[in-house]
């Protein structure tokens, strides 16, 4: 899966998609897709990457507590 960082842009690949979907866990390990050379693995802020669309996140992907903010439906 691909992301891309709030700062620049630049796309990012996901290579742990369970911490991606894990709202306790914070970062994401992932690999800049940048130039000819494979970047090396670091760490993302969650709250820093977007969809390539430019769509934030699901709520569900960062907040533990999501459903406890949820809207009252009816």
């Amino acid at each position: 899966m691909f992301l891309k960082t709030r700062q620049d842009g630049a796309l990012m690949e996901v290579l742990n998609v369970h911490q991606l979907f894990d709202p306790f866990v914070t970062n994401v390990e992932g690999r800049l897709h940048a130039g000819e050379e494979m970047q090396d693995r670091a760490p993302f802020l969650k709250a820093d990457l977007r969809f390539p669309s430019g769509e934030a996140l699901p709520r569900c992907w960062m907040d533990p507590a999501y459903k406890l903010h949820a809207a009252p439906v009816g």
